[in-house]
């Protein structure tokens, strides 16, 4: 592989400045949402004592788990050393940087009262998985931070190796450990199960990766640089890939869920007579983000359509929300199970299926964290050289990624 020239966007037009300008209007909605719901209190939203992580979170989830799998071209390249993902290590860092401070401000703003985070920050219980996240979302931004600074500053690009590894590591440990979040929760039905772990370091390789596409293919078209058609379709390959595995175990999930008799109803309230989230799941998680999307990657007519490969990625994101929002809301409506084996009934929601209906602010302050993620990439693409001055296919030669 020749040498990569790196450039930044020139950032002149009146189309920069307008989407630039249209991020900052989204993150001033969100964050006079959080505002308003801090105000009035959260009976503005459609959350409750029964249902306490409602649509901000959702977001919030999704921008994490991504951020995990943005980092993957990266990744690939540095540890796995195939080098025709090398040129593009440089804006899978920045993404996934991105993509996290998005998620955690989503969640900063709807503590309520953001100077709780000063509790979560110095009083630790280590037997809280929410504890251990604390310090995994801080050394995530650490060890990419570190990762960046290593492929940029070549008095330093020596260690790269070393600190592609240990961001590596970390990425896989802060999935596993958001999806610990679910897997330890023993006391909700759909959630108590240790394949939740696995399942979210997979989830996060197929949304990172759609994310980056759309980024990627986005940046090269509005700058007028050449991107080639080998790098697009190892790009697809792989997401076909990590969409299959996702459908796969998701349907490991579930399979293992039936076998055991204590999970037959929370499977049948999720998979028949869940009502909006039965048909989520089915419609959106399944049809629109795992097979049809799975049927174009590979579907012969379209295979070097770029314009499919866009919608296929949006329909994967799309996806990822509708799992993440099944996961997260479905799993709280099903009654908690907190005598098994036994009858409750008393006046308090037991064996009740709990309602949410998402308000208009919960979706603005999830919006709003979508919006800092993008005004992140956006200007930091202007301000230092992300992108590969050119990725056509006699820069990216396939043949050395063997």
């Amino acid at each position: 592989m020749s040498k990569i020239e790196y450039t930044s966007l020139q950032g002149k037009s009146l189309g920069y400045f307008a989407l630039l300008g249209g991020l900052a209007l989204l993150m001033l909605i969100g964050l006079a949402s959080a505002y308003y719901m801090e105000h009035h209190g959260h009976y503005v939203t459609g959350m409750s004592n029964q249902i306490v992580w409602g649509m901000p979170h959702v977001f919030a989830i999704f921008l994490i788990v991504a951020a995990s799998g943005a980092l993957n071209v990266a990744s690939i390249a540095s540890v796995f050393r195939k080098k025709i993902y090398e040129p593009m290590a440089r804006l899978s860092a920045l993404l996934a940087i991105s993509l996290l401070a998005g998620g955690l401000v989503v969640l900063l703003l709807d503590l309520g009262r953001p100077d709780r985070l000063i509790i979560a920050m110095t009083y630790y219980n280590f037997k809280s998985i929410f504890a251990w996240n604390i310090f995994l979302y801080t050394g995530f931004f650490a060890f990419v931070g570190a990762y960046l600074w290593t492929m940029m500053d070549h008095t330093v690009y020596r260690f790269k190796p070393y600190a592609g590894f240990f961001a590596f590591v970390w990425r896989l440990i802060l999935t596993t450990g958001t999806g610990s979040i679910f897997g330890f929760l023993v006391a909700r039905s759909a959630y108590d199960a240790a394949l939740m772990a696995p399942m979210f370091v997979i989830m996060s390789f197929s949304f990172g990766l759609a994310i980056f596409i759309l980024v990627l293919m986005a940046s090269y078209k509005w700058a007028n640089m050449e991107l080639g058609d080998a790098v697009v379709s190892r790009l697809r390959n792989l997401l076909g890939v990590f969409v299959a595995s996702v459908l796969y175990f998701t349907a490991v999930y579930h399979l293992t869920n039936l076998y055991a008799t204590q999970h037959h109803d929370v499977e049948r309230f999720l998979l028949l007579d869940g009502g909006i989230y039965t048909g989520i799941f089915w419609i959106g998680e399944i049809i629109i983000g795992g097979l049809v999307p799975l049927a174009l990657i590979y579907a012969p007519g379209v295979k070097n359509c770029r314009t499919t490969l866009g919608l296929i990625s949006t329909m994967v994101i799309i996806g990822g929300l509708s799992k993440i929002y099944t996961i997260l809301i479905a799993g709280q409506a099903f009654p908690l199970e907190i005598f098994p084996g036994y009858e409750v009934s008393s006046t308090f929601y037991d064996g009740v299926i709990n309602s949410y209906s998402p308000s208009l602010p919960e979706f603005l302050l999830g919006l709003g964290g979508v919006a800092v993620s993008l005004f992140i990439v956006v200007f930091a693409l202007k301000v230092l050289r992300f992108l590969p001055a050119s990725l056509a296919d006699s820069v990216a030669d396939p043949h050395s990624a063997k």
